[in-house]
């Protein structure tokens, strides 16, 4: 790996651990995987008890993370889960399950 990948990388981390460190946005994703990986903002603000703004900004997190893309669809959003990004997580895991 070169080192402007790597560098790459770690910014991705950071952007993806960040985004997940708060509760909120953990549950928008769980969220919309259970709606079948996509959900309009309005369904995704309708699960929640805050205020629209805050579900706006979760939403931009998620999506400036990667973790979320987002679709318009005439005044409707559509929010989508991306996997690939996730994966980043999964193969952070998986330097604790390997013998060092």
């Amino acid at each position: 790996m070169h080192k402007r990948d790597s560098a790459a990388r770690l910014d991705a981390y950071e952007a993806v651990f960040t985004a997940l460190a708060h509760a909120a946005r953990r549950r928008v994703l769980l969220a919309v995987y259970f709606n079948g990986g996509m959900m309009s903002a309005g369904e995704i603000a309708g699960t929640f008890s805050h205020a629209w703004q805050t579900t706006t900004r979760h939403l931009q997190v998620l999506e400036r993370a990667g973790l979320l893309s987002c679709e318009k669809k005439g005044r409707m959003r559509i929010y989508r889960i991306e996997k690939k990004r996730l994966e980043l997580v999964k193969d952070w895991l998986d330097h604790f399950f390997r013998k060092p």
